[in-house]
């Protein structure tokens, strides 16, 4: 981080403790977590209002959601890459046939 943008969180931190205000650190969630919380907005059993008084901001666990529903395709997707996986294998074919060309030229 620069000394500068450091020097200058910390005396916010300072002004902040002296006048009684929360600390400027951020929650930090782990990635079950949200999944958690995200899962619970999909089925929308509950509003985000509801999940907010249990889990955080409603606004924070939208975007989770969103999140959530972005990603869910890659999830299902077999992870293979049909195409690559193709023209990598012409591509070995073709480096094969140039060495043995390479060969049969004296």
């Amino acid at each position: 981080m620069d000394p500068q943008k450091r020097d200058s969180r910390l005396r916010w931190n300072l002004l902040f403790q002296e006048r009684g205000f929360m600390s400027v650190n951020r929650r930090k969630f782990s990635k079950e977590f949200k999944a958690k919380v995200a899962l619970e907005a999909i089925k929308g059993q509950r509003t985000l209002n509801e999940l907010a008084q249990e889990f955080g901001h409603p606004n924070q666990i939208g975007q989770w959601k969103k999140q959530a529903l972005k990603s869910m395709p890659e999830v299902f997707g077999s992870g293979r890459d049909y195409e690559a996986e193709r023209l990598e294998k012409e591509r070995d074919r073709l480096y094969k046939k140039v060495g043995q060309l390479q060969i049969e030229v004296p």
